[in-house]
């Protein structure tokens, strides 16, 4: 692909206020017709964007992009004068699989510099929080490792903990990895210094599908989070919590039926590991291995809590006929206040309310009739 048609499709990629998806849509419908529309003609010849389906505003976005095509003509020959590629969605080097997950919200161009043969490998993410636990560690290096000996490629995030943890787990293992960036590639100075051995030697890709002197933003680290699952085969969670990139991550991949593994925690873990097991993903050990799990251990703790609590219950209101919230908190010795007992109790299917003179008492359903048989 020559330097114009890549000036063109940057300034595609680069039209603000218009979702990918929308980018993507247009230039399959230039595609789609007959004779094709090149990318340099839907820019040129505006009578083309009526064919292509654009409406009254996108035409204002795309007359306005067309102001930028001489910048953007100077930003390609900055890029590839260091040695960075540009490869947009049409183009052979373009990562399959990253289409293949993302569709039609797969970047419109990606930036990259290092081995491209990497794009082309097989090749798993392992993803969880910035402030990981020892054991979500050990797991990231684990799976790293095990990822190395069977040559497959390590998406990276290059966030603190899990992210980094798995980049320098993979290279310290003589392994591959792919840094997918939530900044510009062209910010990325300081990491390019760090890893240019590994660069150089054909182990190490760095990518970006933002614009190429954007600085790091929280928008975009939470845009680069379904590009890093995009381009991988399998997911690996070592910690997530209940909200975030790698749970919205996770979350997206499930609905996707994506394969993603989870590791399970420890019961004093604070974590939403079993949440996301509970919601379909693979429950694995610190190895990697996976695991098949009881009733029981599918659950979180407060569930598992809950349980105790209800058993609890049930047995204190099988020694008696009847009794009160407040008597049943004192035979559990539970800090709670009686209208909190109360509505507790309430919501228990298994149990029965009896108001006595004015006071409130409650008993198991049924319990006569058990008791006979």
């Amino acid at each position: 692909m020559n330097k114009q048609e890549l000036t063109y499709w940057i300034t595609l990629a680069l039209i603000p206020k218009m979702w990918t998806k929308r980018k993507n849509e247009i230039y399959v419908n230039c595609f789609q017709h007959v004779p094709q529309i090149s990318i340099i003609e839907l820019f040129e010849n505006s009578s083309n964007w009526d064919i292509v389906g654009l409406n009254e505003t996108e035409k204002i976005q795309f007359e306005e992009a067309r102001h930028q095509l001489a910048n953007n003509s100077f930003l390609v020959e900055d890029l590839m004068s260091q040695g960075y590629d540009i490869l947009p969605v049409t183009h052979e080097e373009y990562p399959k699989l990253l289409k293949k997950n993302l569709k039609f919200n797969a970047p419109v161009v990606i930036y990259i510099k290092g081995n491209k043969s990497l794009l082309k490998e097989e090749s798993i993410a392992i993803v969880g929080s910035r402030s990981a636990n020892e054991k979500s560690l050990a797991f990231t290096e684990n799976i790293a490792r095990k990822a190395v000996i069977d040559n497959k490629v390590i998406v990276s995030g290059f966030a603190k903990g899990v992210d980094r943890q798995a980049l320098d787990s993979a290279i310290n293992a003589n392994g591959k990895s792919i840094i997918v960036l939530p900044q510009g590639i062209m910010t990325f100075g300081s990491g390019f210094k760090q890893y240019l051995k590994h660069i150089i030697q054909g182990n190490v890709l760095v990518m970006s599908a933002f614009a190429p002197k954007a600085p790091w933003s929280i928008e975009f680290a939470m845009a680069r989070n379904p590009i890093i699952y995009g381009m991988a085969s399998e997911i690996f969670v070592a910690q997530s919590d209940d909200k975030g990139g790698t749970w919205a991550g996770v979350l997206d991949g499930l609905r996707k039926n994506r394969p993603i593994y989870v590791r399970y925690p420890d019961n004093n873990e604070k974590n939403a590991n079993r949440l996301l097991i509970q919601k379909g993903a693979f429950a694995v050990d610190i190895c990697g291995k996976t695991l098949t799990l009881s009733p029981n251990e599918q659950k979180t703790p407060k569930q598992l809590e809950k349980d105790t609590l209800d058993s609890n219950i049930i047995a204190v209101l099988k020694s008696v006929e009847m009794i009160s919230a407040k008597e049943i908190i004192s035979k559990l010795h539970i800090d709670w206040r009686d209208d909190k007992m109360k509505r507790y109790l309430e919501k228990m299917s298994q149990v029965e309310k009896k108001k006595i003179k004015n006071r409130i008492y409650y008993n198991l359903k049924g319990k006569a009739q058990r008791e006979l048989f």
